[in-house]
């Protein structure tokens, strides 16, 4: 039996966005272009698209700091953006971070460095432990 994993058609829909930039894009732009010009693809993909969703970090109770996560599809599914020689160790332990601190379970990273690539992070609701979210966004 194949592993079924959460927003599996979503996910598949956002990567091949991503591909279709890339290939038109290419390397070597800023994040931001990239950034905006997948969110575009993804527009026109009939997906819901919010830029730089804002993301509250909280300890015991208090707000400690924000990010913002570069791109959330359907609200469902974070998407961080890098334009890296090659995705690193870090970049992956703040896609999870990021799914730690929201309501979010899905997350993907993509990197339009020298050679397309992407990562794909879960973490259930359930797992999250005392870092729980309240109202993110």
């Amino acid at each position: 039996m194949t592993q079924r994993y959460k927003h599996v058609e979503l996910t598949e829909q956002i990567i091949g966005a991503f591909y279709e930039v890339y290939n038109v894009l290419g390397f070597g732009f800023l994040e931001k272009i990239d950034e905006n010009a997948l969110a575009i693809e993804l527009e026109n993909r009939g997906l819901a698209v919010e830029q730089q969703a804002p993301i509250v970090v909280r300890y015991a109770g208090q707000v400690v700091g924000k990010h913002y996560a570069d791109l959330v599809v359907d609200d469902k599914v974070i998407i961080g953006l890098k334009a890296a020689k090659a995705l690193v160790p870090s970049h992956e332990a703040q896609l999870l971070n990021y799914l730690k601190a929201t309501p979010y379970e899905v997350g993907l990273l993509l990197n339009f460095g020298p050679k397309a690539a992407f990562k794909r992070k879960a973490f259930d609701n359930v797992n999250k432990g005392p870092l729980k979210w309240t109202d993110s966004r």
